[in-house]
């Protein structure tokens, strides 16, 4: 088992860690504050918006954040005040989520497809592409809860991670940002039919959520229904597994970074399924090291 180690506490709900240009990155969600937290754990806020997630840099250095409850992508300007790069609302249904934005500025964005909050039977979503103009359109169908995008060090593989159906799906990208159709990179655990949203939760028996690919094409992927991390091959084989620091909490995301690659930032938060204080700051930051370093992108 590795050691983790707290880097930052106090947080609403910790999502979308990043590594970028010497610092981590991560949304505070229910803050409404991307933040961006050195190594040795001093954080400042860096954008404001409703609800934020998935995080992204265009080629020219400016920061991209998903607005969950928005529907929008925002680029943080030159003052640090939030500029409406992309509308999604016509695309995204439940709630926005998570974003992987590629070396041509093409942003993927992926969306729960239903009201999870509400208790909404569960549906196939799309991934949503926004070009580096704003403009949306649907780069895959029928997805299951599509939550992380990675992609592959060469930019011609892009996986998502299907939370409610156990797995990890690939598509070949071609030159102009389209996708190929889906493959399974990773069969993790069985894919419940989509039934009651009790009946399905129930029945995923890992459910990737936050991922990050490393250099021998592997995938540390927070299993946000078990309280655990792992590392996971191609074909889905789990490699090796972190538990939580705390029963409390359990594992939302898990991103590669560090100067040289081998730390593996992890967010935690209490379960979502359970009533908590309005306000309560129980979300955390903790690192580990590992023996292989990040590849690819985010």
């Amino acid at each position: 088992m590795r050691d983790l180690t707290l880097l930052l506490d106090g947080g609403t709900f910790f999502e979308g860690a990043r590594w970028h240009d010497g610092r981590w990155y991560a949304s505070d969600f229910y803050a409404d504050r991307v933040i961006a937290v050195t190594e040795d754990g001093v954080e400042e806020t860096v954008l404001s918006i409703e609800r934020p997630s998935g995080l992204g840099w265009l080629p020219d250095g400016s920061l991209l954040a998903v607005s969950m409850t928005g529907h929008k992508v925002w680029r943080r300007g030159g003052g640090g005040e939030p500029v409406l790069h992309a509308d999604t609302a016509g695309f995204t249904r439940g709630e926005a989520n998570d974003m992987l934005v590629d070396a041509a500025g093409r942003a993927y964005v992926t969306h729960y497809g239903f009201d999870l909050m509400a208790g909404e039977a569960p549906r196939p979503a799309d991934l949503v592409r926004v070009d580096p103009d704003g403009t949306v359109s649907r780069a895959a169908t029928g997805l299951h809860f599509p939550n992380a995008v990675m992609l592959s060090e060469d930019g011609r593989t892009l996986i998502v991670a299907e939370t409610i159906a156990a797995r990890l799906t690939a598509f070949d990208v071609a030159d102009d940002g389209s996708l190929g159709p889906g493959r399974v990179w990773g069969q993790l655990a069985p894919t419940p039919p989509l039934t009651t949203l009790d009946e399905v939760i129930g029945a995923v028996r890992f459910a990737p959520d936050g991922c990050t690919l490393d250099a021998e094409g592997c995938i540390w992927a927070a299993d946000s229904l078990h309280k655990r991390c792992a590392r996971i091959g191609p074909g889905g084989e789990i490699l090796e597994e972190i538990a939580v620091p705390d029963d409390d909490l359990v594992f939302y995301g898990a991103m590669l970074g560090g100067e040289d690659g081998r730390t593996l930032l992890t967010c935690l938060a209490p379960d979502w399924r359970q009533a908590r204080p309005e306000g309560e700051r129980a979300s955390a930051l903790y690192t580990a090291r590992v023996d292989v370093p990040h590849a690819g992108l985010p």
